[in-house]
């Protein structure tokens, strides 16, 4: 579980330290680095993180988790050695290198979601001490890790501007060393991920290297694949961009702030990310999957509101402003940052909980592309970042308000015990006439591994 979350963290940081890196780029090449080719490098990551997720949903559930995760790991590597060594005969032709070599990463990127997410959720269900648990669990795997992800994805390039003395003839070195640093999390894992054990859920439920059911999933799963998706996609259309354009929003408020002060608020505004998980991942827990986001969905709106009607007024207070962008950021993690992974998860079988994590999580990432693209359109239109800064937080209001009604009216909570829903699914399968030969019974655990018996529930 923790290399899960160091896995996700990992991804935080390669999908942030970017739009950071875009405020040094522009200083560099003023003229190549024009706005569509902003909106080309951020979302050359997000579309590739789509594919990585789909794909891997499938490899994970056909060949394993431990398969998924060493090909994950790859490929993200090869993106970031890629990206950091990017050249050209020009500019430009060093800019469309970043977006293909951003996409590879984010394949690689995207195909942790399913990796992640089903073996944090089967590796938790090995103990019953987990499982009760496991909602502040999986906000620290899947929230406060990518959180965490995004505050470095500000600050080492803040950090190592300093250590160039802010000297634009050395841009280029803090930019490339920013995207190569991405590299040390998935490097750190990658032995350990070399030694994962099969978990007891899969080694049990798996329809390893047979066909899928995929029309059955629809018929059986539909509300609770169309909520949970449609959750996180709605979550992602406002984190996502509210979050990744925080130094920009602050740059257009400040313009005669520094780089390096603008890099600085950004850290801030990420810091507030970080809360919400523990607040979310408690009431999780204790009233539900369900009810944590809704909650969360709402208290995001009622302030969206606020800053986009009294925007004007609010934001003649800097500070003001800055808390009050943070405590928005906080509320959206407390409600579906610390539930949109448990709820892509854990309410389906084991057999293709990387087919409807991965389809899940890719929505989400579309949300995140639609969102950003809107966003950028936004920040355009209004030549007064007042303004547009009011009409982003109506929009994004609007949205939150209609993730909890789909929170309170569409998701559902699934058995924590993962047995119980493997085992409503092998029944539905064979009254639907569809033959399966159940569990991985091929693949070998490392040895010297440590052999564990599945734990009680209490």
């Amino acid at each position: 579980m923790l290399f899960s979350g160091l896995a996700l963290g990992s991804d935080g940081y390669n999908a942030a330290v970017m739009s950071n890196l875009n405020l040094l780029l522009t200083v560099i090449y003023p003229e190549a680095l024009s706005s569509d080719m902003k909106a080309r490098l951020s979302n050359a990551f997000l579309i590739g993180m789509i594919v990585g997720m789909v794909g891997f949903g499938v490899v994970v559930d056909q060949l394993g988790r431990k398969t998924g995760a060493v090909l994950t790991t790859l490929i993200l590597l090869l993106g970031i050695a890629l990206s950091t060594g990017a050249s050209g005969k020009s500019p430009l032709g060093l800019f469309w290198m970043l977006v293909v070599a951003r996409g590879i990463a984010g394949v690689g990127a995207g195909g942790e979601y399913p990796v992640a997410g089903a073996g944090a959720l089967e590796a938790s269900d090995e103990s019953g001490h987990f499982r009760k648990r496991r909602g502040f669990l999986f906000a620290m795997i899947g929230d406060l890790a990518a959180g965490l992800g995004y505050c470095f994805g500000a600050l080492v390039p803040l950090l190592l501007l300093l250590c160039v003395n802010q000297k634009v003839d050395k841009y280029h070195i803090v930019w490339r060393t920013s995207l190569a640093l991405g590299a040390i999390p998935p490097l750190s894992i990658f032995y350990f991920r070399m030694r994962m054990k099969v978990s007891t859920a899969y080694r049990k439920s798996a329809l390893r290297k047979q066909r899928t059911p995929y029309v059955l999933i629809a018929k059986k799963y539909y509300r609770r694949l169309f909520g949970a998706a449609l959750g996180w996609f709605l979550y992602n259309w406002i984190s996502i961009p509210f979050g990744i354009f925080g130094s920009t929003i602050v740059s257009r408020m400040n313009p005669q702030n520094s780089l390096l002060q603008n890099l600085g608020w950004g850290v801030v505004i990420n810091a507030f990310y970080l809360p919400g998980p523990f607040i979310g991942g408690y009431l999780s827990d204790k009233i539900g999957r369900r009810k944590t986001q809704c909650v969360g969905y709402t208290l995001q709106a009622i302030l969206g509101f606020i800053l986009g009607g009294a925007g004007q007024q609010i934001q003649t207070v800097f500070p003001l402003f800055i808390v009050l962008y943070g405590v928005f950021l906080t509320l959206g993690e407390v409600g579906p940052g610390s539930t949109v992974v448990i709820t892509a998860t854990e309410p389906f079988p084991t057999s293709v909980r990387g087919h409807t994590m991965g389809f899940i999580s890719a929505c989400s990432k579309a949300g995140a592309a639609i969102g950003t693209e809107v966003f950028t359109a936004i920040m355009a239109s209004y030549t007064d970042p007042n303004k547009s800064n009011q009409v982003a937080f109506l929009v994004g209001s609007a949205f939150a308000v209609l993730g909890a009604l789909n929170a309170w009216f569409v998701i559902q909570d699934g058995s924590k015990v993962l047995d119980n829903e493997d085992e409503i699914w092998k029944d539905y399968l064979v009254a639907n006439g569809w033959d399966a030969s159940w569990g991985d019974h091929e693949t070998e655990d490392p040895k010297l591994t440590r052999d564990q018996a599945l734990l009680p529930t209490s």
